[in-house]
């Protein structure tokens, strides 16, 4: 008998161990047993509900309409990835997909079944950020590229593979990284972020591994490192291509075993961390300068992301300005709403080395000079008017003297014409302009729909 209750207590916390939400119900689709994470997913308490009919409980569609449990004990089959919803206990409805599977007994007679779900909550949110495709968890961008991004994103939400961001200083790779990991299902864990290239090499791995009393000079104490600290969760290792090579070698360890030493100390730990690095360099033109580990790469490379420059997607300038816009609105306290459209035209025809990083340094300039309600190229840097005023003046525009059609500006904004099947209200608004302006530009440039 104590064998049984032990056995039983084994299986307890078994079930208790699940991140899945888990139920048993007898032929008579009473509850039998009821796990830890389905009482935290629903709101509920095991105790008072053990023996109650399961649709009392669940309230969910399918009790009433195709009941898996039902279909599963008819069919003597089990049922797989049905989509549905359940009632939380504060009668909120929570997105689910479940599993069904029939109970038999040692005469493999149906007693019962077991449904399994998991919160399909979080990507729920995943998806009500995607509609307007404009601001994805801080990323702001509609250009078909970061789309993609957004989609790779949802997409490897359930993944603990590692991912290796590549774009130019300024893209937003940080901002990628922190999207990858509130999608994530580690998004509720630890998220240390380690900035590779601020640590001496002799620092690094006690910054990242940690040390023991008397390891080194300035060792007094013992000290946790960052993948200790992320155990569970994630790590950001941003500027991975700085890392030394006997760094790497140590790397590599942590994501091929999951193990590692403090520095100082003989004892191999293990850890349970995602990894998301994040480099401005090509990282396979390091590797043929012997400066990278090509087996490394390939670990850390699973998941590729690459974040383009602004320049190749200045359709998003305005989406970004108008961010901005608000943002240091918040933070000055300044009433200033809009920008006209010279400055525009400047912001959209400037070369951005420094990318995203650079238009948001540029409209905190400009916010500082600023004292009306909007923004005038007068306000802009001398850096962006001056490059921009060598090849293009905007208040020069003509109707009778029209620019080429080809130079950055035109083809700006008959992409986003093309895109929008030349609706000029919606070009309008996504380019950051009004509508008579819009015209005015399409005249200048030959752009009129054929």
């Amino acid at each position: 008998m104590s064998t049984r209750i032990q056995n039983g207590k084994f299986t307890d916390v078994i079930l208790d161990s699940l991140g899945e939400g888990l139920f048993t119900v007898d032929k008579d689709f009473r509850i039998q047993t009821l796990n830890r994470a389905a009482e935290k997913i629903l709101g509920l308490n095991r105790e008072k509900i053990i023996g109650d009919f399961c649709k009392n409980i669940f309230k969910t569609p399918r009790c009433y309409d195709e009941c898996p449990i039902q279909k599963a004990l008819e069919k003597g089959t089990n049922v797989f990835d049905i989509e549905s919803e359940m009632s939380h206990h504060s009668g909120r409805k929570i997105k689910v997909k479940l599993n069904s599977a029939v109970l038999k007994d040692e005469h493999q007679e149906p007693i019962g079944g077991v449904i399994i779900f998991r919160d399909m909550s979080h990507l729920e949110e995943i998806h009500k950020n995607l509609i307007s495709r404009t601001n994805f968890y801080g990323i702001i961008g509609t250009h078909k590229s970061m789309q993609e991004i957004y989609n790779l994103i949802e997409e490897v939400a359930d993944s603990d593979s590692s991912v290796l961001i590549q774009g130019e200083s300024g893209t937003g790779k940080e901002l990628v990284a922190n999207a990858i990991q509130k999608t994530s299902k580690r998004g509720d864990k630890p998220f240390v972020k380690v900035n590779c290239s601020v640590f001496p090499p002799d620092l690094l791995a006690s910054e990242l591994f940690g040390h023991v009393k008397g390891a080194f000079t300035d060792a007094v104490k013992d000290r946790i490192g960052r993948f200790e600290l992320a155990d569970g969760g994630t790590i950001f290792l941003d500027e991975i291509a700085e890392m030394p090579l006997q760094m790497q070698v140590q790397l590599l360890r942590v994501l091929q075993e999951g193990t590692f030493e403090r520095v100082g100390e003989s004892i191999t730990r293990k850890v349970d961390v995602r990894i998301i690095a994040a480099t401005n360099k090509d990282v396979r033109k390091e590797m043929l300068a012997g400066r990278f580990r090509e087996d490394l790469f390939y670990r850390l490379n699973v998941i590729p992301i690459y974040v383009p420059p602004l320049r190749e997607r200045k359709c998003d300038i305005p989406h970004l300005v108008r961010y901005f816009i608000q943002k240091f609105s918040l933070l000055t306290g300044k009433k200033i709403k809009e920008i006209d459209d010279e400055a525009m035209d400047l912001l959209i025809n400037y070369s951005w080395p420094g990318n995203v990083r650079e238009l948001e340094n540029t409209i905190e300039y400009a916010f500082a000079r600023t004292k009306g309600s909007i923004i005038h190229a007068s306000k802009l840097p001398p850096n962006v008017r001056l490059q921009t005023e060598c090849c293009f003046e905007p208040k020069k525009i003509q109707k009778d003297k029209p620019l080429p059609v080809e130079s950055s500006e035109a083809k700006l904004i008959r992409q986003t014409l093309e895109r929008v099947k030349w609706n000029r209200s919606k070009a309008a608004e996504i380019l950051g302009m009004g509508r008579t302006t819009l015209w005015r530009k399409m005249r200048a440039y030959g752009l009129i729909e054929e």
